[in-house]
């Protein structure tokens, strides 16, 4: 999801107690925590820290009674983490010393059983209440236990819906997923049962305002919780939210851009303050990789050599994506790519962007490492639905900087269209065909692209509004499954994107007609048709008084192209 840096002025929670005693034994409980880092282990991934100095930072901010917990999206997102499916980054989150983790949508790419056998390997428990089997049994420990001198700490775990649709839907097909409001209650009617002294959330959830489930609405729901420890939007609080009653909301952003401190003190075994803050990457420069954390890394990055080299298929023909070709024409490369999105997703049609294809492949053997070479961003594959009048403009927005070279310049698959260069940006595309038959400006199609795209990048923002239908694997890994079954392929040009000029027949008439209606000035006419009125004076000579028009006649206007 979009990241959202939330601003908020200093949240620091205080509950005052007031008693004879003048003195009362504190305990302070510290939870550091991490989420949404999508498998970027190692420091300057989008300017994260790295699990190495994250090591180091977590050494340096524990205290004496401490936790540290995962808010999820940690196994999946790069070819680091992918190309064992999570085992590399299992061991590294070991070596940092996890304490709890819940999953996030992503952390289910690899289907549930091999989650579970993550969850073997790992060291730390694997929570979350509201994911059930069909007989409704949970399918993780729902919650876990802690003490800390005379002070114990209930933690449960609430995982997004939203995976049902931000997966492939065969990963969870055997799970069912709780209303995160529900399990919640019940989590705290239990922990309190049990004794807990401070209830924690450790949830996949996020606050953005489009998710139907949110670590807000479940604050607002369920009494008891005293903090949710949040992951999902990839939202960054620097001091906490204040949700209601009484919950704080802590969340540390994304790729591990940060380290989540929240602090909690007891007076005598009672919550007396609570408070939340970010130590942020850049406070983290000057500090030392923890040297067996970065030896680890070093280790299982070289492992990874044999894997690469693994073959997955051939190709009959060069592949080409060289970056001359790629942002300005079709490729035999963007339409294989393109294919493969439109039939991994089984969408209408699909498009990527030429800017996301970074390497050719000589024909013959292709090589794992080859198909990361080419797509090494570890973007994963999305549906949305637009319309055909929205596929008209993302066109225009693809081709708008030819003849330059444009990272945007689209690849597609299931559909082509010709574009004439020589008209202005925003009339260049025509003669649009999805599946042989003229694209339907009102009829909706659903689209596979990537999510960089999906999120509006290149200047896609028409597809930023569009609604995410389903979420699947990274391009690579689709592309490595592919050529997997397919053995051998030789794909190539097709004329999908064509250079062309308008048709004469095509061509938009450059006035149209209209109808004076009762009541009508040229100055409503105008705003109504978004034309300045001396411009409608000009095209219609005939009237010869601007103050002077009659019902029912008829007048020239622009035409303008919807």
């Amino acid at each position: 999801m979009a990241k959202k840096n939330v601003f908020i002025g200093v949240v620091s929670v205080l509950i005052i107690l007031f008693s004879e005693e003048a003195y009362a034994e504190e305990t302070t409980i510290r939870i550091l925590h991490t989420n949404d880092a999508h498998g970027r282990a190692f420091e300057g991934e989008l300017d994260g820290i790295g699990y190495a100095k994250m090591k180091t930072l977590i050494a340096e901010n524990r205290g004496e009674h401490s936790l540290l917990v995962d808010a999820g999206d940690t196994f999946h997102g790069t070819t680091f983490a992918s190309l064992e499916e999570g085992r590399t980054i299992a061991d590294v989150l070991n070596a940092v010393g996890y304490d709890a983790f819940v999953p996030g949508n992503h952390d289910f790419n690899y289907g549930l059983d091999r989650l579970y056998e993550l969850e073997e390997t790992i060291d730390f428990p694997v929570i979350a209440a509201n994911l059930l089997n069909d007989e409704e049994e949970p399918l993780f420990e729902p919650f876990m236990l802690e003490e800390f001198d005379d002070v114990t700490v209930g933690i449960f775990g609430l995982a997004t819906p939203e995976t049902a649709f931000k997966t492939h839907p065969n990963n969870v097909a055997a799970v069912t997923f709780e209303d995160p409001s529900a399990a919640a209650q019940r989590m705290v009617d239990l922990l309190q049962q049990e004794g807990a002294d401070v209830i924690v959330a450790l949830a996949h959830l996020g606050i953005d305002e489009t998710s139907e489930h949110t670590s807000q609405k479940v604050a607002a729901e369920v009494q008891g919780i005293d903090v949710i420890i949040d992951g999902h939007s990839h939202s960054e609080l620097p001091t906490g939210l204040a949700g209601e009653n009484d919950t704080l909301i802590a969340s540390a952003g994304e790729y591990l851009q940060n380290l989540g401190v929240v602090d909690l003190v007891f007076a005598d075994g009672i919550l007396v303050e609570k408070s939340a803050k970010l130590i942020q990457q850049s406070e983290a420069e000057a500090i030392k990789p923890d040297e067996k954390v970065e030896a680890l890394l070093a280790e299982l990055e070289e492992g990874q050599q044999a894997i690469l080299a693994e073959p997955v298929g051939h190709t009959a023909v060069d592949l080409n994506g060289e970056r001359e070709h790629v942002r300005v024409e079709e490729t035999n490369l963007g339409n294989f790519i393109a294919d493969v999105l439109r039939n991994a997703t089984e969408a209408d049609i699909a498009l990527t962007n030429g800017g996301g294809i970074r390497a050719s492949v000589q024909a013959g053997m292709i090589t794992k490492g080859d198909l990361v070479e080419v797509s090494p961003f570890g973007n994963y594959a999305v549906t949305i639905e637009v319309t055909g009048a929205q596929l008209l403009k993302v066109l225009e927005n693809g081709v708008s900087g030819y003849p330059e070279p444009s990272g945007g310049f689209p690849q597609i698959s299931g559909f082509s269209f010709q574009f004439d260069p020589n008209n202005k940006h925003g009339q260049r595309v025509h003669s649009v065909l999805v599946k042989g038959k003229p694209l339907q400006e009102n009829e909706t199609y659903l689209l596979a692209t990537n999510d960089f795209l999906a999120a509006g990048g290149d200047e896609y923002t028409d597809l930023a509004n569009a609604p995410i239908v389903n979420e699947f694997s990274a391009v690579d890994e689709l592309l490595i499954e592919y050529l997997q079954d397919a053995g051998e392929i030789a794909p190539k040009r097709e004329g999908r994107i064509q250079m062309a000029a308008i048709p004469a027949e095509t061509q938009a008439p450059l006035h149209a007609e209209y109808v004076i209606q009762p009541g009508d000035t040229l100055f409503e006419i105008g705003l109504r048709l978004n034309v300045q009125w001396p411009k409608l004076l000009e095209m219609n000579p005939v009237i010869r008084d601007e103050d002077v028009i009659f019902s029912g006649e008829t007048i020239l206007v622009p035409h303008t192209r919807t």
